[in-house]
């Protein structure tokens, strides 16, 4: 399987407490257990930016990129989200298992370990998309409009 495409701008940096780049998400993340959000943090957040927007993406799904986070009109300012909420302020859209808000890691039972892809987006202007959006909105949104990125990758398997 590829790697979805990746922003050519990369200088923010994504990183969580509770797993490192690449490596395994703790089990209490996933759907069917504690199922909260693992606690982020960022750096290097441009000085142009109006609006950080997250989302967190599967490409590994048996039926296509599978959305499992959708996070919009964070602060510019904001540094994270604390473990199993969002960010002060921000709006939680739609998942793709039709909730709003986190919905954890929750591949096939025997599939090789997934990967979800967690990106935050700073753009050069606020995206004004409000709450429940879905992430097609949301890269819609970001068209034209991303001035630079953050990526952490983590894994899952049942």
């Amino acid at each position: 399987m590829t790697d979805p495409p990746r922003p050519l701008a990369s200088g923010v940096e994504l990183r969580s407490p509770a797993f490192n780049d690449g490596a395994f998400i703790p089990d209490r993340y996933a759907k069917g257990r504690e199922n909260v959000s693992p606690p982020l943090e960022w750096t290097h957040v441009p000085d142009g930016a109006r609006e950080l927007v997250l989302l967190c993406e599967d490409p590994d799904a048996p039926g296509g990129t599978f959305v499992h986070w959708v996070l919009t009109g964070i602060r510019p300012d904001a540094t994270g989200a604390p473990e199993g909420e969002p960010p002060e302020g921000a709006n939680a859209g739609v998942n793709d298992f039709g909730q709003v808000g986190w919905g954890g890691p929750h591949p096939p039972v025997g599939d090789e370990p997934h990967r979800y892809f967690f990106r935050l987006y700073a753009t050069d202007r606020p995206l004004e998309l409000g709450g429940a959006v879905h992430a097609d909105a949301v890269r819609a949104a970001l068209e034209g409009h991303v001035i630079d990125t953050g990526t952490l990758v983590g894994r899952f398997g049942r």
